[in-house]
């Protein structure tokens, strides 16, 4: 093996055990805090169907902008939609994933799911990924280690230099010096605001990617 192939495979075992050992201070970190919630468990669509209600509420919050975000979509699209057998469903804000995505995408949208709807918390996230809200990199990093794609928390400028350039096909990551958000099978995770608020979430409706470098997890 050359000098770079076993530097490749050193950083690549030290990555798998920083994300083992954040994955067990996450659990040594909600056992400490009792008081404190976790995220919650994602609710199944059939929950969700039948009960829009168990949908965690969605809460305000600041990213520092002033300027409000209005969606155009009426409930019924916001209830269920999909665009194709690649792109994940939106029900009730609730992403399910394609059901011919990759595992680790699978995992990437479950982990964003269990965030939706914390308050924007400039830096949230970052100290861990345990937080009670989480800023805009914070909340790409939850999703993307929910997949193993990352052992430790990113700021947004980290992840201009993550993985490979140009687009995905699952997964895309959009970043800059002020921001990053992320497409994930056809659906923006972002934490702009809507009506309901500034704070991760999905979004149908794509955004402006003029700015951002783009970035994507090999493979995927």
């Amino acid at each position: 093996m050359s000098a770079g192939g076993g530097n490749h495979a050193a950083v690549a075992i030290g990555d798998s055990l920083a994300l083992l050992h954040t994955q067990h201070r996450i659990e040594r970190e909600a056992a400490a805090h009792p008081g404190q919630s976790a995220p919650a468990p994602t609710p199944t669509a059939a929950e969700i169907a039948a009960d829009p209600s168990k949908l965690p509420p969605a809460s305000a919050g600041s990213n520092g902008t002033t300027t409000p975000h209005v969606s155009s979509l009426s409930r019924a699209e916001i209830f269920a939609h999909s665009r194709g057998p690649d792109t994940a469903i939106l029900l009730t804000g609730v992403a399910l994933a394609p059901a011919g995505a990759p595992e680790a995408v699978k995992g990437v949208i479950n982990a964003a799911n269990m965030i939706i709807g914390r308050p924007y918390i400039w830096g949230g996230g970052h100290a861990s990924f345990y937080s009670n809200g989480y800023d805009c990199s914070g909340s790409v990093s939850f999703a993307l280690f929910g997949g193993g794609l990352i052992p430790r928390p990113l700021t947004s400028s980290d992840l201009e230099h993550w993985g490979a350039p140009g687009p995905g096909k699952w997964i895309t990551v959009y970043a800059n010096a002020g921001h990053t958000f992320a497409e994930i099978a056809g659906l923006r995770w972002d934490t702009v605001g809507d009506e309901k608020g500034t704070g991760p979430r999905w979004h149908l409706m794509p955004t402006s990617t003029a700015g951002f470098v783009v970035r994507h997890p090999p493979g995927l």
